[in-house]
């Protein structure tokens, strides 16, 4: 297996394993009687344990080697997965879901480091596919987890075997990537790597577009239904077609990156999304409500895979980068479900996307971050000069 397919494989493992236990958060919460209210406290714990651990990626990644690191936290990962439906009590969900959480965001932070490395091998831009199969995977694990619901199958039994399998398909993946490249007198990262300033200005490029999908992942079926008189069915197109189109689009993404660089794909990627943003905000009807989300899902597909690309270039290693954009763009998709709830409850649903509307409108002007630059760790740039 060539380093590109196995650490496509990597991402495709991890989108899995969300899309896996997603399907059956149902299961665990009629098994011990959860209230929506103490769901809530526990699917909570994921985002708060990834935002505690992805800082300190790219240390472990320094002391054992990103490729050593990357095997070790996607197989962790994998594992993870049966935990939740095997606890007892509900007690017993809070701190799994901090260490299912803390080993989401470590090995997203590793994987994305190691994917800075393959395409600077490479010599070309490969980031967007991959996180194209990080959607495919998602999506397949989560067809087979509704079949296994709909089949009324335990989900312990469900997700125990999926993390067995996943597990070995981690360690088959883990011996084709590329061997670690890291100079032996690189300097230690940091223990908690707060980002840098160059950083933190790519990571604000990734905080408009991941704000923007978070708040249409969340909302958008929501939207439909209460802007537009959508049936739940007809609602739930929207969320499809958004994922679709962004899922998509990243499959294909590299093509245009390569061909009109990272700066002029995402300065235009931004000016759809804006243009989808402002179709949604004055829909009355479902159709060209959910046409709005597919462009806003084409527009901001390869904006995060390129601010990781770099971000990675920028620092002493990729690791530096990749952990300091990978805090500022998860506390953007923190933000955003709950920010568009509260100006959706006190202005209006379309006043909540006009806010998304103004974030996305910053992507053009940010675009300019993504220009390769001279850095140590980076001999010869991962991302094409964009023409913008």
């Amino acid at each position: 297996m060539s380093p590109h397919r196995a650490i496509a494989a990597v991402f495709a493992l991890h989108g899995a394993v969300a899309g896996s236990l997603a399907t059956r958060v149902p299961w665990i919460q009629d098994h011990l009687g959860l209230s929506p209210a103490v769901l809530g406290f526990v699917l909570f714990c994921p985002s708060i344990g990834a935002f505690v651990g992805m800082p300190m990626a790219a240390r472990l990644a320094h002391r054992l080697g990103g490729t050593v690191a990357t095997r070790l936290l996607i197989a962790l990962w994998c594992a993870g997965l049966a935990l939740p439906a095997l606890m007892p009590a509900p007690a017993w969900l809070f701190p799994t879901f901090l260490l299912y959480g803390a080993a989401a965001g470590m090995s997203d932070v590793v994987m994305n480091s190691h994917a800075v490395v393959v395409e600077r091998h490479l010599g070309r831009s490969i980031m967007s596919g991959l996180h194209g199969m990080w959607s495919v995977g998602s999506l397949v694990a989560a067809g087979a987890g509704t079949l296994a619901a709909q089949a009324e199958i335990d989900a312990r039994l469900h997700l125990g075997v999926t993390a067995l399998v996943l597990v070995a398909l981690a360690a088959v993946a883990g011996r084709g990537l590329l061997a670690d490249t890291t100079s032996a007198g690189a300097p230690a990262p940091r223990r908690f790597a707060l980002p840098s300033r160059a950083i933190a200005v790519v990571g604000l490029l990734g905080f408009c577009a991941t704000f923007a999908e978070g708040s249409s992942t969340n909302w958008s079926a929501l939207y439909l239904t209460e802007v537009t008189d959508a049936g739940p069915g007809v609602a739930a197109a929207g969320y499809t077609v958004f994922m679709f189109f962004m899922a998509g689009t990243r499959l294909i993404g590299d093509r245009f990156v390569r061909r009109f660089g990272a700066v002029a794909t995402v300065r235009a990627g931004g000016a759809v999304a804006v243009i989808g943003g402002v179709i949604v905000v004055a829909s009355r009807a479902p159709v060209p409500g959910i046409a709005g989300f597919a462009l806003l899902g084409l527009g901001i597909a390869v904006i995060v895979p390129l601010v990781f690309v770099t971000a990675g270039n920028i620092g002493p290693t990729p690791g530096d980068g990749v952990a300091g954009v990978a805090t500022i763009t998860y506390l953007s998709g923190l933000l955003a479900p709950a920010v568009t709830g509260w100006i959706a409850d006190g202005l209006s649903y379309p006043a909540a996307f006009g806010v998304i509307i103004g974030v996305i409108a910053l992507v053009p002007f940010l675009a300019v971050a993504l220009r390769p630059r001279a850095a140590a760790s980076a001999p010869e740039p991962a991302v094409p000069a964009g023409r913008g």
